[in-house]
């Protein structure tokens, strides 16, 4: 059964660990992420975003399909699915489809604006029993078209967006979606104790999970960020064991051209970035 994050997410930062939001592309992402929070007896947030949901055949089709897997697969850890960085109009779709999280990245609205539009999401998300991810302060690089600096978050800003009831918060602190630069500076733990400080006791997100060193990974849980997102990293590891299949001329090989064949080197190259990132995590075991 589909969970909201609000709970999975409390547990994690009051028990120093972080949950893996893991983006989702098609059924063979899905399926090797769940298979894997299984048999690592991890909770799990399945991250899709606009585009992505667009690709899949639209929410419903999406929520249709984890639903199926999580019956069939015989799935008994905590798994949620979560609108990634969603505008007004998709948060809105995604909540009537049977996403059980959303998030709502007004980060680009002047903060009253921002405020307001939190609000009546918040209202409207809790009246379902569904949790609300905020953003303030946009996070670098590209995700589905919106390009963000790596802004470093005002944490009096961030206060005002946690104490509208939202359930999680995702605030920039220099990190950014996609592969990151030569030159970046790495993240801002200042700034992230000061957040964290002041949004005392709300999970904080870490967005661009790809990239980022492990030891920076541990210090930003130990300071209260209870929720890691991970999508280029997957894609990586797909792409490359996928071009290994073909260029080794294994679809050239008896049956070797049926997709499951062609896409099986792939499924197992994201179980095994999934497993990794949940042992650099924490939250093996925490089912």
């Amino acid at each position: 059964m589909l969970v909201s994050v609000t709970e999975m997410l409390q547990k994690a930062k009051a028990g120093k660990y972080a949950v893996g939001q893991f983006n989702i592309n098609n059924l063979e992402w899905t399926k090797a992420i769940l298979l894997t929070a299984e048999e690592c007896k991890s909770p799990v947030i399945l991250g899709v975003s606009e585009g992505a949901g667009k690709y899949m055949g639209g929410y419903k089709a999406i929520v249709g399909m984890v639903n199926g897997m999580l019956e069939y697969l015989n799935i008994t850890v905590p798994v949620a699915i979560h609108l990634d960085h969603g505008t007004y109009d998709g948060a809105m779709a995604a909540m009537e489809a049977g996403f059980s999280s959303i998030m709502f990245d007004g980060s680009h609205y002047p903060i009253d604006e921002n405020i307001a539009k939190t609000t009546e999401l918040v209202n409207l998300a809790h009246s379902k029993g569904v949790s609300l991810e905020a953003e303030v302060g946009a996070i670098g690089g590209e995700e589905d078209g919106v390009i963000g600096g790596g802004e470093v978050a005002d944490p009096a800003e961030c206060k005002m967006i946690a104490d509208l009831g939202v359930d999680i918060l995702a605030a920039g602190i220099g990190n950014i979606h996609g592969k990151y630069p030569a030159n970046w500076k790495g993240l801002d733990f200042d700034a992230l104790a000061a957040i964290s400080a002041a949004t005392d006791p709300m999970p904080l997100v870490l967005h661009g999970g790809t990239g980022i060193p492990e030891d920076m990974i541990k210090k930003a849980i130990s300071l209260g960020v209870s929720k890691i997102n991970v999508n280029t990293e997957c894609q990586l590891a797909f792409a490359a064991a996928t071009r290994k299949y073909i260029e080794d001329g294994k679809d050239l090989e008896g049956k070797g051209f049926d997709p499951r064949k062609i896409l099986a080197p792939g499924v197992e190259a994201i179980k095994e970035t999934v497993k990794g990132k949940m042992e650099l995590f924490g939250s093996i075991g925490k089912a």
